[in-house]
């Protein structure tokens, strides 16, 4: 993967961004907002860390079932999905606050989800939203061979399958950050010497990673160890069971959202180009859903309107649904796609008829 050999085009006949930033800016400003988070954020903040964090005290400290605690591990997994999706992702998108020290404080939440700031911006921040659905540049693309999310990915014959087993792997997704994805993907990193800012210290970034994992793992695991008079694989299971729930939520929300009937995967051509600016790009990579939906929008951090936050990754979420209006405006002007689900349950079925067309066996071409 050589993400230097990709170069959006600079041409833009119909203007679509510049008009577009145009009238967002003239939107913050005419009513005199910040593009940060407000009070309206701060109060989820409260929400999501309770739920994420008070039963894991209730476990701790009161005699319950361990039905009762089995029930509560499922409520940490809503909340760990919960501050991952509207903290920490605003956070580390610098949009949460306007304060640079707020921002690093909400996105360094990820330590306590099992990831780390260094590989999630650099995966997410960078190869995501700079080459949205581009195979082999876009790692959110990249479920190794057991899923095929891509025309452009290899085909094996277990995908003709993929759309009944995938919804089992989905919940893996934070698991495998607390085990491996980390310390696979720093060693990655480090040698392309991809940052999202300042390159960090190889030293210091390890570092990191051995001492959050340590941390991690005392608190839970090793602290329930110590205090619950319950079987220790049973606490295991506990932890899987958190880990799964966020996880299937997670990965479930951001498939919907690039990985469907109507998004593209263009690639460059020979020289490394791309037919669109990178704005237009997201346009026809990028597709929203439910985004009527009170709940949705707000448990999911705006993540259910993925067209803005593609296009304006550092605005905080709360104001998506009122720029909506003005990017589908803008972009029915200058002729060009505003992909959009209407409810959550269209999403997810175009996700898994998606996945079903990718899985049948490609054809030969004479």
């Amino acid at each position: 993967m050589n993400t230097s050999t990709v170069r959006f085009s600079r041409t833009d006949s119909a203007k679509f961004f510049r008009t577009l930033n145009s009238r967002v800016n003239s939107y913050f400003k005419e009513n005199n907002l910040s593009k940060t988070g407000n009070w309206k954020l701060h109060l989820k903040a409260i929400v999501m860390f309770s739920l994420f964090l008070t039963p894991y005290f209730l476990i701790l400290t009161l005699d319950i079932s361990q039905w009762w605690m089995l029930l509560l591990t499922v409520v940490m997994g809503i909340g760990m999905a919960g501050v991952g999706m509207n903290i920490m992702h605003d956070g580390n998108h610098g949009s949460y606050s306007s304060k640079k020290w707020v921002n690093n404080l909400m996105g360094g939440t990820i330590y306590v989800l099992a990831g780390n700031v260094y590989n999630w911006q650099v995966q997410h921040n960078v190869l995501h939203h700079t080459y949205t659905n581009i195979h082999g540049h876009d790692e959110d693309l990249d479920a190794g061979r057991i899923i095929r999310f891509s025309e452009h990915a290899k085909w094996h014959s277990f995908h003709r399958f993929q759309q009944y087993y995938s919804i089992f792997l989905y919940g893996l997704l934070t698991f495998n950050w607390a085990l491996t994805t980390d310390f696979k993907q720093t060693k990655r990193y480090l040698a392309r010497k991809l940052s999202y800012g300042k390159m960090p210290n190889p030293v210091k970034q390890w570092s990191i990673i051995a001492v959050t994992k340590l941390i991690y793992v005392s608190i839970w695991i090793v602290i329930p160890m110590l205090i619950l008079s319950i079987s220790w694989w049973k606490i295991l299971i506990g932890f899987f069971i958190m880990h799964y729930t966020a996880g299937l939520i997670l990965s479930v929300v951001f498939q919907l959202a690039h990985v469907v009937e109507k998004t593209q995967m263009p690639l460059p051509d020979n020289t490394g180009s791309m037919k669109n600016t990178w704005a237009i790009h997201q346009l026809f990579t990028t597709v929203n859903f439910s985004t009527k939906n009170k709940i949705v929008n707000w448990f999911t951090g705006g993540l259910n309107h993925q067209v803005e936050h593609h296009i304006f990754p550092n605005i905080s979420h709360i104001h998506y649904s009122k720029l909506s209006k003005i990017v589908k405006e803008t972009a029915k002007e200058c002729q060009l796609p505003y992909n959009e689900y209407k409810t959550t349950r269209a999403a997810i079925a175009a996700h898994f008829r998606h996945l079903q067309e990718m899985g049948m066996k490609p054809s030969v071409s004479a």
